[in-house]
């Protein structure tokens, strides 16, 4: 197992360069869109949510060029090689796919729409929610992770610790943190994972029988790494959530939430992960964030256009590995 301490910005930030410093708020990471999304899904009705959607989407896809090629570059390796033209309608299938996945989260936590969630693997999850014990639930940047946080809350009544990453424009994390808080009520306690305490307070929350829900698959500033073979290729996970639960004896859930049309989502609950206790504890997480590593692709090729990864994770010199 390699262990690797990252850059210090974010390593899966969107790809920015002189747009971001041009446009600052009105940049794709800046408060601007979160308003005018929350804003277009208080006012429109769904035939012109459409309609916006649509212009956006086009918009983005012809000025985001860095993230454009990144799309492209990271989902060679899931669908192959091809030419250009179905290039550009994997881009575009992925921007659009983002652009709806966004506006519903800002839905789901500015209305009381109904959304419609069915969930596989709810007989694992009820056997393991039936306990006292507090778990961790990992998901990654795909479709609606949000939806998954919020299910021990709404199906059992569970206090849930969610820790995010910080936004790259500070007003904007303010602004979700409002509507998180908003709309989650007293279970919801939202972190945020530049908090010097955070590690504490989550072996706190766990103890007490909580449940945590991180991100799995990116890295953050400063933390440490595990190389995992994803797609075929060298991929670097955070060790925290699987630290984090061996240092708690506590399981870790993967779970995933793709989005099947307007309002519908599906939640996908995956076995619970038991972090080993021998002692080699190196060995102990690099076969926890393998068996999740599993999960997780097995995901990302269910779906990979809402799989929103925006920074180009490979080299065009990246050796592929052997399955």
């Amino acid at each position: 197992m390699s262990v690797a301490i990252p850059r210090e910005t974010p390593p899966h930030a969107p790809e920015g360069g002189w747009s971001r410093r041009l446009l600052g708020p009105f940049h794709i990471t800046g408060v601007f869109w979160f308003r005018l999304h929350q804003l277009g899904i208080s006012i429109l009705p769904t035939w012109g949510l459409r309609v916006v959607l649509n212009l956006f989407t086009a918009f983005f896809w012809i000025a985001l060029r860095k993230i454009r090629v990144a799309i492209a570059a990271n989902l060679e390796p899931v669908l192959g090689p091809c030419g250009w033209w179905e290039r550009q309608r994997r881009i575009h299938r992925t921007f659009h796919t983002f652009a709806w996945c966004l506006a519903e989260r800002n839905e789901r936590l500015s209305t009381d729409r109904a959304f419609a969630v069915e969930a596989e693997g709810l007989d694992a999850w009820s056997e393991l929610a039936a306990g006292a014990g507090g778990f961790i639930l990992v998901t990654a940047h795909i479709g609606a992770w949000e939806v998954g946080s919020m299910l021990p809350s709404s199906r059992d009544g569970r206090r849930v610790h969610v820790v995010r990453e910080p936004e790259i424009d500070p007003r904007a994390q303010r602004f979700i943190e409002g509507l998180i808080r908003r709309c989650g009520g007293d279970l919801h306690t939202t972190h945020f994972a530049n908090d010097p305490q955070l590690g504490m307070d989550l072996l706190d929350a766990l103890r007490r029988g909580e449940v945590v829900a991180l991100q799995g698959d990116r890295p953050r500033s400063g933390g440490r790494t595990v190389e995992v073979d994803l797609l075929g290729r060298p991929f670097a996970l955070p060790v925290g959530p699987a630290a984090l639960a061996r240092a708690a004896g506590v399981p870790i859930v993967p779970v995933f939430v793709l989005r099947e049309g307007r309002l519908r989502y599906r939640c996908i609950l995956r076995p619970a992960i038991h972090v080993a206790q021998s002692g080699n504890r190196q060995e102990d997480l690099r076969e926890a964030l393998g068996r999740f590593t599993a999960d997780l692709e097995q995901v990302i090729r269910r779906q990979p256009h809402q799989w929103f990864c925006f920074r180009r994770l490979w080299s065009a010199g990246s050796v592929v590995k052997s399955s």
